[in-house]
């Protein structure tokens, strides 16, 4: 059974060293190294899953068998299992989902290099959700960027330079926070390692001593990674990347970059400063306000847009203000709940970038919604994705967006009065918003049009139709098995703190 404690380390070595030899080898060997690095890794987190809810114990794996500060630590409970697994089964259906469109939009000798990218996006992501050290998980952020730079630009569009341009920007202003705040936290602890941080942290507030550099820190850490994750109003890069990649890409980024980010601030909050000290700081009322004006704002943008790819982008900017408002709240349901809204939209956003390919692939290349309208009838999956992908994100019973609108009204009855009216407010508000540009797409898809836009003979392909197929299953599987889900959140946040 201690082998087992192996495999977190495994998960993020393999992808890891996958990337580079991906280099040197054939575009289709690339692709299928790459299947396999991410099977595996979603395998071995799965098994980590259930090593961990049978224990009951997280556990943390020393690199090296060296304890810090010589070594380096990884931390695994039952939540990082579970969002790891979440992470590489996304990632597997979205390539799966792309594959058609990948072939066609990079050139077979290239595509070992688009590989590169996917495999160490991979290891960046499954260590920020596993490491136990601060500024490991800074490094795989810079790893996480450069890579999500190279998936955007992967067509090599001008659009997609520009895209891949706007993003590096916004993210190493985003980074370099990041950075300047763990200075900050290293200079008055001494510390880098979460748990040794957060004894330190505890210590400061006791004796009232460097609470003012603290502040700061906690601070420039939350702006930073809000930077990096696309909180309104520092969301300018996201429609252009999201919205010009290939269809892998977008639905990658979409779904995973920033929750990776979202969810290295999570153990931030948790296991470096504490719940406390964060209501403290006041930082959870900012998260809270700018939620709120994502949640709204991000609505807003979506309507405007008449191309289906912006439109789902700037969607994702409201979903963004989602997680941050749950963080606000203050209370532990609220932070149950922005985990599992991480989840549902992930696999939901996903969903409807690579189905919003396949409604394009069918109407002549268009994303215009006037010229999608009947495409839902010669794409039946990618509909079919589309409109179980569109009702999830405007909260329809049964489905995983709604399920995650239910837990944050919950959490808003538990939070301060004031707090409470504003988020059942701002929910009702975005709901509406919500309705508005995603069923109006959906009305265009299903209504039946001229044969003008018609491809004769598509066929979406079965790996298309079977990652469509799955994505489904998920999202119905969060909409009406969540309390096995929660109650493994619930579980996976105590452990934290």
């Amino acid at each position: 059974m201690d082998f087992i404690k192996n495999l977190a380390f495994f998960s993020i070595l393999l992808p890891m060293v996958s990337g580079p030899v991906s280099s040197v080898l054939h575009g289709k060997t690339a692709r299928r190294l790459s299947f396999t690095a991410v099977g595996l890794s979603g395998i071995f987190s799965g098994i980590l899953l259930w090593y961990t809810l049978y224990t009951g114990e997280p556990f943390v794996y020393k690199m090296g068998r060296f304890a810090a500060p010589y070594g380096n630590e990884i931390r695994v409970g039952c939540l990082e299992a579970l969002v790891a697994l979440a992470f590489c089964l996304i990632m597997f259906l979205s390539l799966l989902g792309g594959l058609k469109f990948l072939k066609r939009d990079i050139q077979e000798e290239k595509q070992n290099l688009y590989f590169i990218m996917i495999n160490l996006l991979l290891a960046s992501l499954l260590a920020l959700v596993y490491t136990n050290d601060l500024f490991t998980g800074y490094v795989f952020v810079e790893i996480n960027t450069i890579s999500a730079c190279g998936l955007i630009m992967a067509r090599g569009w001008g659009r997609n330079i520009l895209a891949a341009t706007k993003y590096m920007i916004m993210s190493l202003l985003g980074s370099g926070l990041v950075l300047i705040s763990l200075s900050i936290l290293y200079g008055i602890t001494g510390h880098l390692l979460m748990s040794n941080l957060h004894e330190s942290i505890v210590k400061i507030m006791e004796e009232g001593t460097y609470v003012e550099p603290l502040t700061v820190a906690v601070g420039l850490f939350a702006v930073g990674i809000a930077i990096k994750s696309a909180l309104f109003p520092f969301h300018a890069w996201l429609p252009d990347a999201y919205g010009y990649s290939t269809c892998s890409s977008s639905a990658i980024l979409s779904g995973l970059v920033s929750k990776g980010y979202i969810f290295l601030l999570i153990k931030f909050f948790y296991r470096v400063v504490g719940t406390d000290i964060i209501r403290a700081t006041g930082v959870d009322d900012v998260l809270f306000a700018f939620g709120i004006a994502g949640m709204i704002f991000g609505s807003i943008s979506a309507i405007q847009q008449t191309d289906i790819s912006r439109m789902i982008a700037f969607s994702s900017v409201a979903q963004i203000g989602y997680i941050y408002m749950g963080f606000g709240l203050g209370v532990e349901m609220g932070m149950i709940a922005s985990v599992f809204h991480i989840l549902a939209h992930a696999s939901g956003k996903s969903m409807l970038f690579v189905s919003a390919n396949g409604l394009s692939e069918v109407s002549d290349g268009s994303r215009n919604y006037r010229d999608l309208r009947g495409s839902a009838y010669r794409h039946k999956w990618a509909g079919a994705g589309f409109l179980i992908g569109s009702l999830s994100m405007v909260g329809i019973p049964l489905l995983a967006g709604f399920t995650s609108k239910v837990y944050f009204a919950e959490a808003a009855m538990n939070a301060v009065p004031v707090k409470m009216i504003i988020t059942l407010i701002a929910l009702a508000i975005s709901t509406i918003l919500n309705a508005m540009y995603f069923i109006r797409m959906c009305i265009t898809v299903f209504t039946p049009m001229n044969e003008q836009y018609k491809v004769e003979g598509f066929k979406g392909g079965l790996t298309y139709n079977l990652s469509m197929a799955c994505f489904i299953v998920i999202t119905f599987v969060l909409g009406m098995l969540s309390d096995p889900i929660f109650n493994w959140i619930s579980q996976g946040l105590s452990q934290f703190s």
